[in-house]
């Protein structure tokens, strides 16, 4: 058997259903081998880098590992960008690269770069296949790897010649992920940390959605009677309304949870990602951190851990669930609740909604009014995420995809697809600004050969808004922050699909809802105002 017709029987073992890429010469033998699937639709796409995103997202929402492919050289680096999101923002993916030959590598060749080197600072593993009987165990392990928490991505390198060859037809049985949980001694120690509290604060993050903990942290946390406050891919977890429910911190400017940890007395933190925000800038008291999840914490002198509990987090909340956990009821001075929910508070009256000005604040209030339980919101990077973040709550957890890892412009439309492949029953919202939106505009020819229906909504301003923000704060003025644009509704219209310019937020309100009760691909610009 030809050893890519084994690598993707190998692949059809671990359940993949999708590969995003582009062909080139060095995976002609590897596409080939695809097309012969009944499992594996192979997804042409417009630049590697789009393929990337569209797997990180994939994997992300069907709680599988994404696949992705490119040839050698270039295409190899243009994944480069969308593999790293994956790595910082804990997203599972495999990504097959082609490679110049074994007789070729010993000298500097056509297009040849050593691309386990360059991937391995951003994956998990990265390695080449050097003999083909190895197969099987390589996409093993690159598929367990990727999937292990903390989840992120892998790179397996393919050689020109040894994709040609014939390799054993063999592959090895894909395991379910190991459950694990703390032993009693340490759920005892916890135990009594929690009791002798008096304030304490719960911190939760996206690593309680990743593992399908959030019953078992709502469990906790009403029984807890403690205040509660979300990283930016953890909304949702509560309800808007809950009355534990502090909202999102993380905020550089204007962080209102922040005095309410500072008043703990111990701060529990499930699941939290480190990447997304350091410990020295919320924990500014150096309170101490009862710390759950899979993984042992990473500990410095803004993380000062008193107890930890290392185990799968359901499995671990519900051993706490069972013991007796004393009520706090405490909240936080200064009406802190009230301030927060003022913050969040829908500003606008229904009756003049005509006359409400384009501000990403109030478009994220219109979306979170209209959306539902299967409406999924993906965010690109740009002043509209924090805007997001401080503004929009999701109907449920998960629901609402924000980049905060490595927080990469571009991302938002490519994502969109590769979450509507995960998610075909969900309504995706893609929000992006002017800038993020023609990093990857091709893709949109990739969603309407795919026959996907989504809703991309464009901020048109003509600047790098946060940039333009960060400069007059540090300079008293902005450079380089400016650009001219396209007619994005003619343009989304020359891409065959269809494009609207809303003259008003209630016009904007008819267009979201008709676009959501539709199977179309739809873009909707809007310039903002000041």
């Amino acid at each position: 058997m030809k050893a890519t017709d084994v690598i993707v029987q190998c692949l059809e073992n671990e359940g993949v259903e999708y590969i995003f890429g582009i062909v080139g010469k060095e995976t002609l033998d590897f596409i080939e081998s695809l097309s012969k699937s009944n499992q594996i639709t192979f997804i042409p796409v417009r630049h590697e880098q789009g393929a990337a995103f569209m797997a990180s997202a994939y994997g992300k929402f069907s709680s599988k590992t994404g696949v992705c492919t490119s040839t050698l050289g270039p295409g190899a680096t243009n994944l480069i960008t969308g593999i790293a999101s994956a790595f910082l923002d804990y997203s599972p993916v495999v990504a097959i690269a082609g490679q110049t030959g074994l007789d070729k590598q010993n000298k500097r060749s056509h297009q040849f770069v050593d691309i386990v080197k360059i991937f391995s600072p951003i994956t998990k593993m990265a390695f080449q296949i050097h003999d083909n009987s190895s197969i099987p165990e390589m996409i093993r392990k690159a598929f367990s790897a990727s999937q292990m928490e903390k989840p992120g991505p892998a790179l397996l390198a393919i050689p020109e010649n040894l994709a040609m060859e014939a390799a054993p037809p063999k592959v090895i049985p894909a395991l379910s992920l190991p459950i694990s949980q703390p032993d009693h001694l340490s759920i005892t120690k916890a135990c009594s940390l929690l009791n002798e509290s008096k304030r304490p604060f719960v911190i939760v993050g996206s690593g309680a959605i990743r593992q399908e903990g959030v019953k078992e942290v709502i469990h906790f946390i009403e029984r807890l009677q403690a205040p509660v406050t979300h990283s930016f891919t953890a909304r949702g977890i509560l309800p808007k309304q809950h009355s534990l429910n502090y909202y999102t911190f993380g905020f550089e400017e204007n962080d209102l949870v922040l005095s309410g940890i500072d008043e703990a007395d111990l701060l529990i933190v499930i699941g939290f990602d480190v990447v997304e925000r350091l410990p020295k800038e919320w924990n500014r008291r150096k309170r101490p951190v009862l710390h759950i999840d899979v993984l042992p914490a990473i500990v410095d002198e803004y993380y000062p851990v008193s107890s930890e509990l290392v185990g799968t987090i359901p499995k671990t909340l519900q051993e706490i669930n069972s013991l007796q956990v004393n009520s706090k009821s405490w909240t936080p001075s200064g009406n802190l609740k009230i301030s927060i929910e003022q913050s969040y508070q829908i500003r606008y009256n229904e009756k003049d909604i005509s006359q409400l000005p384009f501000t990403a604040e109030n478009i994220l209030h219109m979306i979170e009014k209209i959306s539902t339980d299967q409406t999924i919101l993906i965010s690109d990077v740009g002043a509209h995420k924090i805007s997001v973040a401080r503004t929009y709550q999701p109907k449920r957890a998960g629901a609402a995809l924000i980049s905060n890892g490595f927080a990469s412009m571009g991302l938002a439309i490519p994502s969109s697809i590769g979450a509507k492949m995960a998610r075909p029953n969900d309504s995706i919202i893609c929000i992006t600004g002017d800038g993020g939106a023609l990093m990857n505009f091709a893709e949109i020819e990739t969603a309407r050969r795919l026959g996907l229906s989504f809703i991309v909504i464009v901020l048109n301003d003509y600047v790098l808004e946060l940039e333009k923000q960060m400069m007059n704060k540090k300079f008293g003025k902005s450079f380089g922050v400016k650009f001219g644009n396209p007619d994005f509704v003619q343009l989304a219209r020359s891409f065959g699909i269809k494009g609207v310019r809303p003259k008003s937020m209630k016009e904007f309100e008819e267009l979201l809802k008709s676009a959501l009760s539709s199977e179309e691909l739809i873009l909707l610009e809007i310039s903002l105002q000041s």
